[in-house]
């Protein structure tokens, strides 16, 4: 699925194994774009203790939102909900805006581990560029927003169960 970018292109949605194959390196890494607790290589050793090319780079045509609740913060004990502290952090298309994110690169075999921390966004395939403005040969996994209906739709497939 494609969905428009903030200058009018479109960005391939990922949502299959195959479509992360797809951006693989011949080697059979991918790279992925951290905006959030993944700007911290501490952070993304957790899950990715193996991941490799950690580096500071910048992302054209995205800004940084609080649009949605992530399940795993109830489960840390990190939200609270009296206070409305619940919201994490997401990214959306915005022409003119840029984000300054890491990349880093992660076996294919490892896709299915990122999936799970980061299951409730929405996957794009984008092309980062290095802080210098070259921008790099291949392209990185970007974790954007969902609406909640775009989420209830394709993640949850319409599911209030899984909802």
């Amino acid at each position: 699925m494609a969905q428009a970018d903030a200058s009018g292109g479109n960005l391939t949605e990922m949502n299959s194994i195959a479509d992360f194959e797809a951006v693989a390196s011949p080697n059979g890494y991918v790279s992925i774009c951290g905006f959030g607790s993944l700007l911290s290589e501490r952070s993304a050793r957790s899950t990715f203790p193996d991941l490799k090319n950690f580096r500071v780079a910048q992302l054209h045509g995205f800004r940084r939102v609080f649009a949605h609740v992530a399940p795993i913060f109830f489960e840390r004990g990190i939200a609270n909900a009296e206070t409305g502290e619940i919201s994490s952090l997401s990214v959306e298309s915005c022409e003119g805006e840029f984000l300054i994110v890491t990349v880093f690169e992660i076996k294919i075999e490892e896709v299915p581990s990122f999936l799970k921390r980061e299951e409730e966004f929405r996957f794009l395939a984008v092309y980062p560029e290095g802080l210098d403005g070259i921008p790099f040969s291949n392209q990185a996994v970007l974790c954007a927003r969902y609406s909640d209906e775009e989420y209830f739709q394709i993640r949850c497939q319409g599911s209030t169960i899984i909802f």
